[in-house]
């Protein structure tokens, strides 16, 4: 495999030479990590921010106890519904759509049930969902970075050849007990078989500058009322849309030839930016409701600002998967 690819220089960025180890029979997977890490970020930031708003603390931690299931079974679903004929057409294996700890979450499935699992804990906590969604999108942001990682170290989600010197070098894995190809559990042999764009890293780039852009107009214009979350979803599916186009990783085509998640982002963005000119009427960022305030208190339009304490003070700065 030597000749493989002539000409490579030092400036190519190298593939973990696996993305499993083992202790003993028990194996550690460096994508589960990664959104095990994604998670924590995201609780952690979501309750300072949700706090300096003015909420009561410790409520971030009992919504995510919802929200975190229900998102990672939407993330599934998603993949599974777009992704099908890996498990279910010809050839496929029905039992590994179970494995979700082998990759395969997708961010939209992720989103759209996690948000129902968190309207329900925030039900329990008397607390407004578009309040609470304000609060930790910055932080659902991170964790998807962090979760990009997952890929890196899974060898997947990337895209065509190039010549660039950012480019990814990808190796052929292998079982070392039986010498088979193995992508997912084998550890990398001999030379680089392919330079790609690494996708992976242009979305992971990408959802911290969306963080920092959105801690930054959320703290000059004292959002509310969702529009927090709506940038966010705006300004993620906006560089998802191009990012997508530049993978190669098969996908569910619709339209034609075009990737769905390529439509989903156009269609989410729509949406996304629609909501958030919408919410500005319904007036200032929303006065949080307290044990001695009635639950349903911060959903009136018009209402004062929830705290003085800016949701960013003393926050640490902002740093899915073979994911859809």
């Amino acid at each position: 495999m030597s000749g493989a690819l002539p000409g490579l220089v030092l400036a190519y960025l190298p593939s973990p030479d696996r993305g499993v180890w083992h202790l003993g029979p028990i194996p550690i997977r460096a994508y589960a990590l990664c959104i095990i890490l994604g998670i924590v970020v995201a609780v952690t930031w979501g309750e300072k921010r949700f706090v300096a708003r003015g909420g009561e603390p410790g409520t971030v931690l009992d919504v995510a106890v919802f929200a975190v299931p229900f998102g990672l079974v939407g993330g599934r679903l998603y993949h599974l519904a777009t992704d099908w004929r890996t498990y279910f057409g010809p050839g496929g294996d029905p039992i590994r759509a179970l494995m979700i700890w082998e990759g395969g979450l997708g961010i939209w499935g992720a989103i759209a049930l996690g948000a129902v699992g968190a309207w329900i804990g925030c039900r329990r906590r008397g607390v407004p969902l578009p309040f609470f969604a304000d609060a930790v999108a910055p932080g659902i942001l991170v964790a998807q970075a962090v979760g990009r990682l997952g890929n890196y170290f899974n060898q997947e989600l990337y895209g065509g050849p190039t010549t660039a010197p950012w480019g990814l070098e990808i190796y052929e894995r292998v079982d070392p007990a039986t010498g088979l190809q193995d992508s997912l559990n084998g550890v990398a042999v001999g030379d680089p078989i392919a330079i790609v764009q690494p996708t992976f890293l242009y979305e992971l780039i990408w959802n911290l500058i969306v963080a920092g852009l959105i801690v930054v107009a959320d703290r000059r214009l004292r959002l509310g009322h969702g529009r927090v979350f709506a940038l966010y979803v705006a300004g993620y599916t906006f560089g998802r849309f191009f990012i997508e186009l530049l993978r190669t990783d098969p996908a569910t085509r619709v339209f034609g030839d075009i990737r769905i998640n390529v439509v989903v982002s156009a269609v989410v963005f729509v949406a996304a930016v629609v909501y958030f000119v919408l919410a500005r009427g319904r007036g200032p960022r929303e006065v949080p409701p307290t044990p001695a305030t009635d639950p349903d208190a911060g959903d009136e339009p018009g209402e004062g600002d929830a705290a003085t304490t800016d949701p960013d003070e003393k926050v640490p700065g902002t740093a899915g998967d073979r994911s859809s």
